[in-house]
């Protein structure tokens, strides 16, 4: 099986996986979207679950990203140092059994005890890079779960910061004190606004999180608002942090399109210019980058 023949990129994280048929063209022919992520595995097997994805798009070389590449899925894809390109990650690939089928490392920063690690951002990030959909010099928001401020300098990633926005917020609905409060639809509306203005006024978080169900109870605020309020006090809160140590005017929001549009509401009330990037374009974009550089 050759790569330039097509091939099958999966973006596989913890709780879903998608995959993608590209063809000789570098065209997406078919894709897949499904809950098998790696928690969904079990010991043993992955094999099995690979060989389903061939059977769903055909037998092809496999290109897998993500967490499926972690200490807690298939095998262990040590991360690669940054600063870090393209190139880098093709020449970290993992080789996880005999034939055409490899695991894309992550990324690692490490520098005066400060420790983070990416693993399927940056495919997102280089791949956008390589099709010219951001500037060799960049910030990057890219929001998620995990949200990640990537720094880019010269077409590669140089440095970054994670932040548990996204997670806090489904803890928060999940087992706090506002679940019964925060549980609806999120809206870049007024609430959402407001919450950003709070988020980025630098007052104490937690505190702030409590006067929610304060506000509501003592008729200061409606219920209806909390979960846009909720979201936009966090993201608020992110955007503050992401900016601070950064001059950057243009901010480049990649990842999918429900997220980035919040950040990028919270960025322009935070005076700075958005410009999103569809996560999943730069996704294709990375992986036919890693394939070409496999050739």
């Amino acid at each position: 099986m050759a790569w330039k023949d097509g091939f099958i990129a999966v973006d596989w994280g913890t709780t879903n996986r998608r995959a993608y048929l590209i063809n000789s063209d570098g065209l997406c022919a078919d894709e897949f979207e499904d809950g098998q992520g790696i928690l969904s595995i079990p010991a043993g097997g992955f094999g099995n679950a690979v060989a389903e994805i061939r059977r769903r798009l055909g037998d092809k070389p496999l290109l897998l990203a993500g967490m499926v590449g972690s200490n807690r899925g298939w095998v262990d894809a040590p991360y690669v140092p940054a600063p870090a390109g393209l190139d880098d990650l093709a020449r970290a690939l993992v080789w996880p059994e005999q034939g055409p089928t490899a695991l894309v490392p992550g990324v690692s920063f490490l520098c005066d005890g400060d420790a983070d690690v990416m693993r399927g951002e940056e495919l997102q990030l280089l791949g956008a890079l390589a099709a010219g959909l951001v500037s060799p010099d960049a910030l990057v928001c890219h929001p998620g779960t995990h949200n990640k401020w990537v720094v880019l300098r010269e077409g590669r990633i140089i440095r970054f910061r994670t932040v548990m926005t996204g997670e806090l917020f489904n803890v928060l609905r999940e087992h706090s004190i506002l679940a019964d409060l925060i549980g609806g639809t999120v809206e870049a509306g007024r609430a959402f606004a407001v919450g950003v203005r709070r988020g980025l006024s630098g007052d104490c978080l937690t505190s702030e999180l409590f006067k929610i169900r304060a506000r509501i109870l003592l008729g200061e605020a409606e219920a209806s608002d909390a979960p846009s309020y909720a979201s936009g006090l966090l993201i608020g809160t992110d955007v503050r942090a992401g900016l601070g140590e950064s001059d950057e005017q243009h901010i480049v929001v990649m990842g999918r399109p429900e997220l980035t549009k919040l950040y990028s509401k919270a960025i322009q009330i935070a005076g700075r210019t958005p410009h999103e990037v569809d996560g999943e374009q730069a996704f294709l974009a990375g992986a036919k980058g890693i394939a070409e550089l496999i050739e």
